[in-house]
């Protein structure tokens, strides 16, 4: 609310939010009201998290002298009959009544501890269950034995964090791992074989397999360098060794959710393992790919599009059109907005009834992104910690 604004204080943000185009002076309260056979919806961002908008915003307002200004929404009101197509149900929800404060009622799950030491095994089956950390046999044995030689009781935030580190995603424990097939140990697992390749191809690279990017050996170049970074300083033409550094991911179920912020994610994911090559990276230039199921264009209807009983698509996952389109925005968005272009990339739509009755289709759609960029030569080995470094863990 704005009640412990003065008058003088509402005139400069009346001001600050005024369109510049428009002579009409902004209003201070609604002026859409719902009639008959109509609905009056607002629609807005999640309030349990500030978004980057009412950061910016609310350092414009404190510019402006409104220090008392904490946090600024921005929603949208519609005077409608269908609600349900105009917003994104995964980040956005309605507003069944005026906002008149970002205090949300929900409570956080408190942390307990899951007692390892007390009961064992089962109570870590027992948070596995609850708190769906899909471990599997081996972890449970693990992390109960790990616990129960150090002592102590892990907490449910320190098994969450284990879950996500420790994954497959994370870890390649599968791709690593033993081959066992027919009963009989294979010499090579899955990642050396993908490895071994190096071994007959071009010995150019410079980073493999041991970072967030991979690299490849570059040239000498001249580029400017400010002559004291730690300060405001001029800058100065210098010549030094510079590496081809390349990574990719993909964001896909994220994207098949919510196509628009799914991609967004992806980018920003993605340009931070470019960053974080070695002892630092810097950002170049963009890729982006696309694989969906058949995109059913309004009007524009193809011969080996079907639809009907079995063909039909998840509810939880946007249709392909819509994932054609808001992926695509939603990743040049990120890169726009951080100042990469994307250079190449590719889309695909697919969807078909094999001989035997089997349908082909990307129904969990890809989200393809890809990162160019360059790392100095010096910069290229990340150094080894020594003792008495700090150890950070951030949590977002």
């Amino acid at each position: 609310g704005c009640e412990s604004l003065s008058d003088e204080q509402k005139g400069v943000l009346l001001w600050l939010f005024r369109h510049p185009l428009h002579a009409e002076p902004l209003s201070e309260k609604p002026n859409l009201t719902e009639g008959s056979g109509e609905k009056l919806v607002e629609i807005g961002p999640r309030l349990n998290f500030s978004t980057a908008w009412s950061t910016n915003a609310v350092s414009i307002c404190q510019s402006a002298g409104l220090t008392n200004v904490t946090r600024v929404e921005l929603s949208r009101r519609f005077l409608i009959k269908l609600i349900e197509c105009l917003y994104d149900s995964m980040t956005e929800c309605i507003y069944q009544h005026p906002i008149t404060s970002f205090t949300v009622e929900t409570e956080p799950q408190a942390v307990f501890d899951v007692d390892i030491l007390g009961k064992g095994r089962a109570a870590l089956e027992s948070a596995n269950d609850e708190l769906g950390l899909a471990f599997d046999a081996w972890d449970l044995d693990y992390y109960t034995s790990m616990f129960q030689r150090i002592e102590r009781n892990p907490t449910s935030v320190e098994c969450f964090d284990l879950a996500q580190s420790n994954s497959e995603h994370s870890r390649h424990w599968f791709f690593r791992g033993r081959m066992v097939i027919d009963g009989k140990e294979q010499k090579e697992t899955l990642f050396s074989l993908i490895m071994d390749t190096q071994r007959h191809s071009n010995q150019n690279n410079v980073i493999k397999f041991c970072d967030n990017s991979s690299g490849i050996k570059g040239m000498e170049l001249e580029f400017i360098y400010p002559k004291d970074p730690s300060q405001a300083s001029p800058y100065e033409t210098r010549r030094s060794l510079r590496h081809v550094i390349f990574t990719a991911e993909t964001h896909n179920f994220p994207t098949g959710v919510s196509p628009f912020s799914g991609a967004t994610t992806g980018t920003g994911g993605r340009i931070r393992d470019v960053q974080s090559a070695g002892r630092g990276g810097h950002v170049v230039a963009g890729t982006a790919g696309y694989c969906f199921g058949n995109l059913h264009i309004p009007g524009y209807d193809l011969p080996w599009e079907c639809k009907g009983e079995g063909w039909e698509y998840p509810s939880t996952f946007a249709p392909p059109l819509q994932v054609a389109i808001e992926a695509s925005d939603g990743a040049s968005d990120y890169g726009n907005k951080f100042g990469e272009p994307v250079l190449s990339g590719f889309a695909r739509s697919f969807g078909m009834r094999l001989a035997n009755g089997e349908r082909r289709e990307w129904i969990k759609p890809i989200m393809f992104s890809g990162g160019l960029g360059s790392i100095e030569d010096i910069h290229v080995k990340k150094e080894a910690p020594e003792p008495g470094d700090a150890l950070t863990h951030c949590v977002k």
